[in-house]
């Protein structure tokens, strides 16, 4: 890497507007990995100039120029797989085997999805005399989190590049380094000039800079719920639009049934995955009354036997969560889960034997948590997990509806009948029943304080255009 001090503008590298850096710290070792180039609101103007000035001739490029344009990312992407899976290993601690089994393969996945979603898309449709066209929404403002960097940057970059926008890109501060890499390799696939620009920063100066600029169309936020109450009132008073995919709290509600120990083991290690550093991960298990001290105790077998370490070493499955804030916040919140008097089953505040560098957080387990206790309703983005008791499936169901959030939720039974019953009123985006896999071509996306609008597939590709009716096109004309 040799663009940290660089913004990628008008299709060059440029240097920033002022002379302000940030250290990237890697998580495990606590040492300064790399120095990057901070902007400014001058560099987002600088930026969307250019996004803006590319916008007319980018937007009427057919189909197949797109489909070019991505299927060389892609080769591009696998070619240089293996390096960005280190990088983010590097920058946010996660570990190896996940940052090439997961992290990277995501990333490729929405890639290819939207080659093959953009090769069927119907942009025009006919009905009667009226004609129906969808397009590009315009020059957009893509900010993207620290804990799925090449996920969360390709579902939003994909899409935008196959519906024939031009954008601006800020990555977060603390994984900024994979995102760079990314950018040399738009670069390499021949995107023109000033379709896609990054400037990194934080959100406080450039991502407002972002929402408030009056000649970007639409912004789409991945991060907090706190984010993205800032953006959408940065954004207001230009009334763009604005995409949010915010926090969560997801319920795994888990029946009495054959598979139930399977099911609370599973759910322990879903829980974990990404260290816990995931919108979505099922954090609520819940539990029928009578079966609490069984899937306590599956629960804590499941966390005593994670492997945290070292990210580079191939036995760990957990490494550090990304920085020292993030390490405060969980530990403040596991210590008022025991404060308020749920019982610590496994885990518990410190770091695990033997690390006493890095910001690693000892695999967690609260049981006999009530509803209404801290750590079963805020977004704790870390290794914990609460399991909480129910006593029939209406309770289930009102448990796991009674939050702010709405972004996906878990449901297990040998019961077809039952799962599909209960999925239906949950109030989230996405349901997985009986360990269902990921799909990529699926909408993805919450309710409530979880955000709005849909990513990944047609529906991702959908929330970058704009619909215009043509009345009076007429028949003969349009046939």
């Amino acid at each position: 890497m040799a663009r940290e001090m660089e913004f990628y503008i008008d299709g060059n590298w440029v240097a920033p507007s002022r002379p302000k850096t940030f250290d990237v710290i890697n998580p495990a070792t606590e040492s300064i990995v790399a120095t990057i180039a901070m902007g400014a609101a001058q560099d987002v103007d600088r930026a969307v100039e250019a996004a803006k000035r590319a916008f007319p001739s980018y937007s009427r490029t057919s189909r197949e120029e797109r489909l070019g344009y991505l299927s060389r990312l892609l080769e591009l992407y696998d070619e240089g797989s293996d390096e960005i899976a280190a990088l983010m290993s590097l920058e946010m601690g996660v570990a190896s085997s996940f940052s090439r089994g997961a992290q990277i393969a995501l990333g490729r996945a929405h890639l290819a999805t939207a080659i093959d979603v953009l090769k069927r898309f119907v942009f025009t449709e006919q009905r009667g005399e009226t004609l129906l066209t969808r397009e590009p929404i315009g020059v957009c403002g893509l900010i993207t989190p620290w804990n799925w960097p090449m996920n969360q940057l390709v579902v939003k970059v994909a899409p935008a590049l196959a519906a024939g926008c031009t954008m601006v890109v800020k990555p977060s501060e603390y994984s900024p380094l994979s995102s760079l890499r990314f950018a040399e390799m738009v670069h390499a696939a021949g995107v023109p000039a000033g379709v896609f620009n990054l400037v990194n920063g934080d959100g406080v100066e450039v991502g407002d800079a972002i929402s408030r600029h009056p000649d970007v169309d639409m912004v789409s936020i991945t991060g907090s719920t706190r984010a993205g109450v800032a953006v959408a009132k940065s954004a207001a008073d230009t009334i763009k639009r604005v995409h949010q995919e915010l926090g969560g709290k997801s319920a795994n509600i888990i029946f009495d049934d054959e598979n139930f120990d399977r099911n609370v083991a599973l759910g322990v290690k879903a829980s974990y995955l990404n260290c816990g550093q995931s919108c979505s991960a099922p954090t609520r298990m819940l539990v029928p009354h009578e079966l609490m001290e069984r899937a306590a105790r599956i629960a804590a077998e499941t966390a005593n036997a994670v492997s945290v370490g070292s990210p580079d070493a191939e036995q760990t499955e957990l490494g550090p969560v990304v920085n020292a804030a993030q390490y405060q916040h969980i530990q403040r919140l596991i210590e008022t889960g025991v404060a308020e008097g749920a019982a610590l089953t496994a885990g518990g505040p410190g770091r695990p034997e033997g690390l006493e560098r890095g910001y690693f957080v000892r695999p967690t387990v609260f049981s006999h948590v009530s509803p209404g206790m801290t750590v079963a309703r805020e977004e704790i983005f870390g290794p914990v997990l609460s399991i909480i008791g129910y006593g029939d499936e209406d309770e289930a169901v009102r448990i796991a509806n009674d939050s702010v959030y709405g972004l996906a939720a878990y449901v297990q039974s040998s019961d077809l009948v039952q799962a599909r019953r209960v999925a239906a009123q949950l109030r989230v985006g996405n349901v997985y029943i009986n360990q269902a896999p990921w799909d990529p071509a699926a909408p993805f996306g919450g309710f409530k304080q979880s955000g709005n609008g849909r990513e990944h597939g047609e529906f991702g590709l959908g929330d970058f255009l704009e619909l215009k009716a043509m009345a009076g096109y007429g028949v003969e004309a349009a046939a």
